[in-house]
């Protein structure tokens, strides 16, 4: 009987080494670098969660350049990795390719959609959280203007800007927001001293709150916002941190959530493709709120704030989306 019982323990102990063994996760970020405290680093706390909790390890790859993409891609589905998952709408092309070639290789796309059977895409209602921000944003202000730095110039970094004027305008009709985009490359994402140079050219121009969307080059903006004692708002990863009492808050996108999910469905054999779109209802975007930026809530802008996300959940406000006509209304 008790040589039975160890049979069986042993049995069951090399068939969940055997399991762990069939999933060899693989990450490719986005340009910017994994440690871009926002976007790639949020993916990054993603992987470690579920590294944490079963064991697992996985590998990953920090490209740094626009052609990178699909050689990790490739490299990593040509060595067995399963479940890979591109950090970035900049890999869409690149994972078409890639999938093709490997249809029993589990893939993720984050910021973008791919209809493939073995691609699942993972897409958030960036408006919607950026809405927030500009309602927040909207009240903090003392001058009338606030202000934006965009990475790269496309449709995804508008919609954040979109939604920001949208929710800054509903709160102040009369207010202006000043925008600036880094660049129209990849290295937009990167370049830290530009962003505070175009930050520090809106505040001249009397914005006194400035929202980053620009991954690395966004550290840029919150810096030179506390260097010039003016408030910014960050975005992707909670940066509320960095800077405590000058940023007002951060826009949260759970890329770590979408990561970890991916992962321990893979793991679970439970891997579905298909596309996710995460917004307020879903908890997929938030404005950040914690010690480092409670002294600059106040009352009447965490009930705008609980006000707004009530509405835009129920239906009854809804924010424009930006990809859908390329226009951001003006009424």
């Amino acid at each position: 009987m008790k040589k039975s019982l160890l049979t069986l323990f042993a049995l069951a102990a090399m068939s969940a080494t055997a399991l762990a063994a069939d999933i060899k996760p693989a990450i490719v970020y986005g340009t910017g670098g994994k440690f871009d405290k926002s976007f790639n680093e949020a993916a990054y706390n993603g992987a470690e969660k579920f590294k944490k909790e079963t064991g697992i390890a996985y590998r990953d790859f920090e490209p740094t350049g626009d052609t990178q993409g699909e050689q990790a891609l490739r490299n990593f589905a040509s060595k067995g990795f399963n479940p890979v998952i591109a950090v970035s709408f900049a890999w869409t092309s690149a994972l078409q390719k890639v999938a093709a070639e490997y249809p029993k290789t589990e893939f993720v796309l984050i910021d973008d959609s791919l209809d493939l059977p073995n691609v699942r895409s993972v897409k958030f209602k960036e408006n919607e959280g950026s809405y927030l921000a500009g309602v927040m944003a909207a009240i903090a202000s003392k001058s009338g203007k606030v202000g934006f730095v965009g990475g790269m110039d496309i449709p995804l970094i508008r919609k954040f800007e979109c939604g920001y004027e949208l929710g800054a305008r509903a709160t102040n009709p009369k207010i202006e927001v000043l925008q600036n985009m880094t660049g129209t490359t990849g290295a937009a994402w990167n370049d830290p001293v530009r962003g505070g140079e175009l930050t520090k050219n809106q505040i001249d121009q009397g914005a006194d709150v400035v929202y980053a969307a620009a991954g690395a080059t966004g550290l840029g903006v919150l810096q030179t916002a506390a260097d010039n004692k003016k408030l910014s708002i960050g975005v992707d990863s909670n940066q509320n941190y960095l800077h405590p009492g000058s940023v007002l808050t951060s826009v949260v996108k759970r890329v770590d959530l979408a990561v970890y999910n991916a992962f321990s469905d893979a793991k679970n054999g439970k891997f579905t493709p298909g596309t996710q779109e995460l917004g307020l209802k879903e908890d997929g975007v938030a404005v950040a709120m914690d010690d480092n930026n409670k002294p600059l809530v106040t009352p009447e802008m965490q009930a705008a704030v609980d006000k707004a996300r009530t509405d835009i959940v129920a239906g009854t406000i809804k924010v424009h989306d930006y990809l859908t006509d390329n226009a951001c209304p003006k009424n």
